[in-house]
């Protein structure tokens, strides 16, 4: 077992699936003038990126190791800052392309060191995680316009 790997894929779970929550949380709670829109926006992420979260686990079961089997532990793993309060339409947005940037870092660090592995499937998934994150990227940004 490649444990520097397993570390990296577990964050990428982590920040993953915290930013998914992140974004169904402001999905359900975004208001303003550009509610319809922004709502409609927000669950096309959050359906795109929880999609995804059982094939990272999976990633991480080829590495034989467990994916994250608590709450607790994926919020150990990642990076993503969370807030307790409702944010207004703008700070949402601003706040979810931040989450996303900690998810293109993450995977970005995992595809390293997947490629130094010789793991050439996690490798390719990771990639082609960072280009679907880059789109959210654009995206949002293009939202705060």
């Amino acid at each position: 077992m490649n444990e520097e790997l397993v570390n990296a894929m577990n964050k990428v779970f982590g920040d993953t699936f915290v930013m998914y929550y992140k974004t169904h949380s402001y999905h359900w709670n975004i208001e303003g003038r550009s509610f319809y829109a922004d709502h409609t926006f927000l669950q096309e992420i959050y359906t795109e990126v929880y999609a995804i979260i059982d094939t990272i686990a999976e990633n991480i079961r080829t590495l034989d190791a467990y994916a994250p089997t608590s709450l607790m532990k994926v919020k150990q793993y990642s990076s993503v800052v969370e807030e307790d309060t409702v944010l207004d339409s703008t700070q949402m947005i601003s706040n979810l392309m931040a989450a996303n940037d900690v998810v293109i870092l993450s995977l970005m660090q995992a595809y390293k060191i997947a490629e130094d592995a010789g793991e050439i499937g996690i490798s390719n998934f990771l990639q082609d995680r960072v280009i679907a994150h880059q789109k959210h990227r654009w995206m949002l940004k293009a939202t705060l316009k």
